[in-house]
């Protein structure tokens, strides 16, 4: 099995730009997500063109910081968790990650 072969048919957008914001990667899910920004097509583009000023900047900082963004979204009714966070390689940043995982209405929260 290929590794990583799971992550072009998961229900979450996965997308993948590297320190510049430079796309590597996205899955099926992502490129559904950016259709209108040009989907695969931003696979070696500049993925922060596609952001307005404010998205932009915080997304150099944190390209610059390596630090982690989560929030969540609402959109055409869908509800959805964002996670924009660093990836390492040989533990040095290499870039963002982003996920965007559709959560049902009401989430149940758990403390244990």
């Amino acid at each position: 099995m290929k590794k990583g072969f799971w992550v072009e048919e998961s229900p979450v957008g996965v997308t993948v730009c590297d320190k510049k914001g430079m796309g590597l990667e996205m899955n099926a899910k992502s490129r559904e997500i950016f259709a209108r920004h040009g989907g695969g097509a931003l696979v070696g583009a500049d993925m922060l063109e596609c952001h307005p000023p404010e998205a932009r900047a915080k997304m150099r900082r944190l390209l610059a910081t390596g630090k982690a963004n989560v929030y969540t979204i609402e959109k055409k009714g869908r509800k959805k968790l964002i996670y924009q966070g660093p990836w390492f390689k040989a533990g040095r940043l290499g870039g963002l990650v982003e996920l965007s995982i559709e959560l049902p209405a009401k989430v149940p929260h758990f403390v244990r």
